[in-house]
């Protein structure tokens, strides 16, 4: 039997991110996403093709954020562990989960991986304010 997959739901947050740096979303479902990276050169900190640490948290932040899928969710605290090093070229995933929900604050769960090893995990606590951070 296959199994029946959820359809994805509309992406109601981070609608103007650069895709390029910040991943696309691939699957989203209610209280989890998954967005992929292909890094590139222009991510790299050396000749060696060594990616910077902070494109991978972006992304992992986005999906992040985009597992919570509320306009108005923002980034309160994070708590991350960069395991392997990614290169230039590299495929990378992250797989969001929300954990946890308290009233706004929401604990979310993120691992990304390449291939079938994660190069990067974390727990984000996200808050839901009731508008808009600037206004």
């Amino acid at each position: 039997m296959i199994p029946r997959r959820i359809p994805m739901i509309e992406k109601r947050t981070h609608t103007l991110i650069n895709e390029a740096f910040c991943g696309t979303v691939v699957e989203l479902t209610p209280s989890a996403s998954i967005v992929e990276l292909v890094t590139t050169e222009d991510m790299a900190v050396d000749d060696h093709g060594l990616i910077h640490g902070g494109f991978i948290f972006s992304l992992a932040d986005h999906a992040a954020m985009v597992a919570i899928n509320h306009p108005n969710v923002v980034l309160g605290a994070a708590n991350v562990k960069f395991l392997h090093p990614v290169k230039a070229g590299d495929r990378i995933v992250a797989n969001a989960r929300v954990v946890k929900v308290d009233g706004k604050k929401h604990v979310v769960t993120v691992d990304v991986q390449r291939d079938d090893e994660i190069v990067f995990s974390g727990e984000f606590t996200c808050f839901i304010p009731v508008m808009h951070v600037l206004t």
